[in-house]
């Protein structure tokens, strides 16, 4: 929403002032601000929990994923980025590859990326023709007694190029994944809050039909500030508690915290900034596309609010 905005410099200052404790300490800011974002997200996704980072959000969806399904196998793109921790290097082959490499339990799928990918624009179905990718993963995983936890996946893959994924493509996986006793993860983190203009969130461009069973955030959730957070359902979350450890984390949801979320919703709403989004964005893709015109450089310019990609080929 803009460096240091006035109105959540001001929720920040004024909650400081108060009050700010750990997250043992009861108080209304933790409730209002869980109320106020389930209100953005579809009822499904009803249980939240409060972190510092996407990373640690990440971490807890994939623990969240395992205990729910007691399964240990992870599905990802090629060349995606989910974190800094072990956990999260060791699913994002964009790391992974430099380092360790590829874990037993690691799955790495094709990006449905119709302009450079394995199924293109002049395909007649990409969609479903990417999604059989993750089938067929499934399926050799299968075979070699692998069980999948879950399909872990950027609603929108940045760090892969800024890919927009073909319509009917994660409502398939999911069929897919669902029926591999698996769950479907959206990383919202770079993604999230309006960015994609249309929809709050990036998943939801999918369309209204599609739901994951965990979606998780960061990034512009606090305008810069530490907070994170992981939404899921009751199902995954009860699994969850059934162990009898508590998720417990010191900071994650603190009244600070939690007063500056708030914050953010309202300046987007306030300012109309999913609307913004959207106008600037077709504005920057109109103005990309004129340059595509004169330059043969530019092989392609894809995106969504403001979330774009130009794609320069030799």
């Amino acid at each position: 929403v803009g460096h240091c905005h006035p109105d959540i410099v001001k929720a920040a200052h004024e909650q400081n002032q108060l009050l700010n404790t750990n997250s043992r300490y009861l108080h209304d800011n933790l409730v209002d601000y869980a109320e106020r974002l389930s209100k953005t997200l579809p009822e499904k996704l009803c249980i939240f929990y409060f972190l510092n980072s996407g990373s640690e959000a990440n971490d807890l969806a994939l623990r969240l994923a395992r205990q729910y399904t007691k399964h240990e196998d992870v599905i990802v793109l090629d060349h995606a980025y989910h974190g800094h921790l072990t956990s999260l290097i060791d699913i994002s082959p964009y790391k992974f590859r430099n380092l360790e490499g590829q874990k037993e339990w690691v799955h790495v799928a094709p990006v449905p990326d119709i302009y450079r990918g394995l199924y293109r624009e002049d395909h007649e179905d990409s969609g479903t023709a990417y999604a059989n990718e993750v089938k067929n993963i499934i399926e050799q995983a299968q075979k070699r007694g692998r069980k999948i936890a879950a399909f872990f996946v950027e609603s929108l893959p940045s760090v892969g190029g800024q890919i927009i994924p073909p319509a009917g493509y994660f409502q398939k996986v999911a069929e897919h994944v669902h029926k591999a006793g698996g769950v479907f993860i959206a990383d919202e983190i770079q993604v999230g809050f309006g960015r994609v203009g249309k929809h709050f969130w990036a998943f939801q461009l999918q369309g209204e039909d599609f739901v994951p069973d965990i979606v998780t955030m960061g990034k512009p959730i606090g305008n810069g500030h530490p907070i994170a957070c992981v939404a899921t359902t009751k199902e995954i979350a009860e699994a969850f508690a059934a162990t009898g450890v508590e998720y417990f984390n010191t900071f994650g949801a603190n009244p600070v915290s939690c007063a500056i979320g708030l914050a953010v919703l309202d300046v987007i709403e306030k300012e109309r900034l999913q609307a913004h989004a959207t106008e600037v964005g077709n504005f920057l893709m109109k103005l990309f596309k004129e340059q595509k015109i004169k330059h043969p450089i530019i092989g392609d310019v894809r995106g969504s609010g403001l979330f774009i990609g130009v794609d320069l080929i030799k």
